[in-house]
């Protein structure tokens, strides 16, 4: 089965987001600017997400 990779950044945090992206799935994401009303934290820190990356 394939898993989907779903990465949660901040703005402080998307260039590395992107990179460990592409090192992982060896592939360019599909990168979502999230809603203000959206809550969910980024994974590199507890700040409010700001991108949601996947493929």
């Amino acid at each position: 089965m394939d898993e989907k990779k779903i990465i949660f950044a901040c703005e402080e945090h998307i260039e590395i987001a992107l990179d460990d992206f592409v090192n992982l799935e060896e592939k360019a994401p599909q990168m979502i600017k999230l809603p203000e009303t959206e809550n969910k934290k980024c994974n590199y820190c507890n700040n409010k997400s700001e991108y949601e990356l996947l493929h």
